[in-house]
């Protein structure tokens, strides 16, 4: 078993305390950190969220305050998350008076001008992207009393899903697990879906503290851990309806314009990422499009809706595998959900239809060793048997996909791979590899579970798959939500869609395999054309219930420009060529182009990084600056079991379980007064 941690988790067990707030300061006290004897403060954070929504398009600013309240100058790394789809295209440091616009640079380069700044004492900030949903923050020389303000900026299209839009803003990142090599292929540190994740550059191993950390609880009345604020106003010229968040209670105001929203409570933990659903209403259209031109050429947005037709059963019966991480951070409300998602679904197999059940945690088990008819009495000892499930252990996925497709498929049946998980593993590389070789013609659904889900990694599944990914937030509502996908299982719409671009002069058309369609979702195709053409029409294949199906769409290329459009397609042909990567497909030119595209379109990507510096040396006192982490909150509904032998955090976790455990004794104390 191999165990990621920065190099200097390796010093010593951890342990923690809270002393002293600054009674100014709203938002955090002290935190102090003991590692092997030494007693550092950790550097603190707010972060304040900006989004504004105009239809189906959102664009983010997150800015991020470092605070150091000790007496030396510190060296800030602060690990968070972003939206796997976001195109970061712009970030800003304000340092007292000065304000420096980053710029996009490759990324070695874009370190060594870090570090200088650093040696020369420097303000400096460094972005680094580790997966295209996880990234580093470093801040040098952050000095006491002079806080250091980041600024990052990123648009993304607003998905449809199960007929609401859907806007996810992840807020924590959540535990992954590495598993064991296998005999047959080494896989290299920089190959785990992009750099490591250290500012060393290399990945670090260690074992696990035999024991959690010990914390102090002198808690102070100034003390709070919730440190995340939201402004998001929301702007349509459509019918607007059922705007709302399941995840975190908001304060919404209505007008004509639009609305407004906050967190009801002003601030919150950064334990949970942030999902907010609303209705656009208005004329139901199968086809629309967005479109941009300027020097570079033209851009393309193409939205496809699903025909107006029942989602009846296709002929062909059914092979559903389903596949369920059982792992220790499954335990609790997660796997109470699985539990429920599991009867529900094995209830509604329908005639005709074969199953396959596949527990997996440090191994795969199997409920049978081949497919099994969907009669009443083995659906009834498939229910028995997912009751009996336990968790524990670590998520060798890639393990549990070998299984299901390591079996005869039933003649005649279409084969649908079904996975529960929360995602919690750090080789996504390695599970999209697998799954490109075994695919075949099978489709696969991804259902994540829990309330910091590795979307990156499921969504790239079920696109793999030519399916869905759905998520079911661990927590009160976890059964209900997931009774209901279970429930609604679907079967394609559309399926092997083709676009017929006639005379237009496309390139780079991402996805380059299109998806299938599911009832109430919506696929979005986007390319790069001459940007000659003022209009276009296209015709848009596919297979309905088997049938060849064929419709035209009319596309206007000129007229209202989207300027953010070349931002989104680019992003979204560098996920595309990032996936080629992690799967070995043409590796040098996907490799070369997510460079090319990177800075050509100033984007954060694995190869380009936003650096920023000061003019002004800020650190004249002859003192380095010490590496300091952010302290992270864990991920609400995670069990401890996730941060143990079986499966361990992400760098900068162990510094989290001092946040979550003094916001609950923190909790205790203020219900006790």
């Amino acid at each position: 078993m191999r165990l990621i941690f920065f190099p200097f988790f390796l010093i010593g067990v951890l342990s923690a305390a809270i002393v002293h707030a600054n009674a100014r300061d709203e938002i955090g006290g002290h935190i102090i950190a003991t590692l092997d004897g030494e007693t550092r403060l950790l550097p603190m954070l707010t972060s304040d969220i900006d989004v504004r929504i105009e239809g189906d398009m959102a664009t983010v600013s997150i800015r991020q305050t470092f605070r150091n309240d000790a007496l030396v100058p510190m060296q800030a790394d602060y690990l968070f998350p972003l939206n796997q789809n976001a195109a970061v295209y712009g970030m800003e440091m304000v340092v007292g008076d000065e304000k420096i616009s980053a710029v996009i640079r490759e990324k070695a380069e874009a370190e060594a001008r870090f570090e200088e700044a650093a040696r020369d004492g420097k303000a400096a900030a460094l972005l680094t992207q580790h997966r295209p949903n996880m990234f580093t923050q470093r801040i040098a020389n952050l000095m006491p009393g002079l806080p250091v303000e980041v600024t990052l900026r990123y648009v993304q299209m607003v998905p449809k899903v199960e007929g609401q839009h859907e806007l996810v803003i992840p807020l924590v990142v959540g535990p992954r697990y590495i598993g064991a090599p296998r005999e047959d292929e080494v896989v290299l540190a920089s190959d785990k879906g992009g750099a490591p994740v250290s500012g060393s550059g290399s990945w670090s191993l260690g074992p696990v503290p035999d024991h959690p950390p010990v914390f102090g609880i002198d808690l102070p009345d100034s003390f709070s851990a919730e440190r995340v604020s939201l402004d998001l106003s929301l702007v349509s010229g459509l019918t607007l309806s059922d705007f709302g968040s399941a995840t975190h209670p908001l304060e919404v105001e209505t007008d004509e314009a639009g609305l407004t929203a906050r967190f009801a409570e002003g601030r919150v933990l950064d334990n949970k990422d942030l999902v907010v659903r609303y209705t656009l209403g208005g004329a139901a259209l199968e086809a629309t499009s967005l479109a941009h031109q300027d020097e570079r050429g033209g851009f393309l947005s193409l939205m496809v809706e699903p025909p107006a037709l029942p989602d009846a059963a296709m002929i062909a019966p059914r092979e559903l595998i389903f596949v369920i991480d059982t792992s220790g951070s499954m335990g609790g409300a997660p796997m109470a959900a699985s539990r429920r998602f599991m009867d529900v679904a094995l209830r509604d197999l329908r005639p005709g239809d074969y199953f396959r059940i596949i527990p997996f945690a440090n191994a795969a088990q199997h409920f049978s060793p081949e497919a099994t008819p969907a009669t009443a009495q083995n659906i009834a000892a498939g229910r028995r048997f997912v009751a009996g499930l336990h968790t524990g252990g670590g998520t060798e996925i890639d393990t549990a996909i070998r299984a299901a497709f390591g079996t005869r498929q039933p003649d005649n049946t279409l084969r649908i791979v079904v996975f529960l998980s929360d995602g919690y593993i750090g080789d996504e590389a390695q599970v999209l590899r697998t799954i490109n070789r075994q695919i075949g013609d099978a489709r696969i659904y991804a259902f994540g579970v829990g309330n910091a889900v590795n979307r990156y990694l499921l969504d790239a599944m079920a696109d793999e798959g030519r399916g869905y990914a759905r998520y079911v937030p661990a927590g009160e509502r976890a059964s209900d939500v997931a009774e209901t996908l279970a429930a609604d299982l679907k079967t394609p719409l559309l399926t092997d869609i083709t676009i017929d671009w006639g005379h237009l002069d496309v390139t780079s058309v991402v996805p380059a395999r299109i998806p299938d369609l599911f009832a109430g979702q919506s696929l979005r195709v986007h390319a790069r054309h001459g940007g000659t053409a003022d209009t276009a029409r296209i015709i848009l294949r596919g297979r309905v219930q088997g049938r060849p199906a064929e419709m035209p769409v009319d596309l206007v290329l000129t007229g209202h420009e989207e300027p953010a459009l070349p931002l989104i397609w680019a992003r979204n042909r560098i996920a595309e060529r990032s996936r080629d990567l992690a799967i070995g497909r043409d590796p040098q030119a996907a490799n070369e182009e997510i460079t090319r595209l990177g800075l050509e379109f100033s984007l954060q990507t694995r190869n380009t990084s936003f650096v920023a510096v000061s003019e002004t040396r800020v650190n004249s006192t002859g003192t380095p600056a010490s590496p300091a982490n952010v302290a992270l909150p864990i991920p609400a509904d995670v069990p401890v079991a996730a941060f143990s032998g079986a499966s361990t955090p992400e760098p900068q976790a162990l510094f989290g379980l001092l946040i979550v455990a003094l916001a609950a004794l923190l909790g205790l104390r203020r219900r006790m007064v």
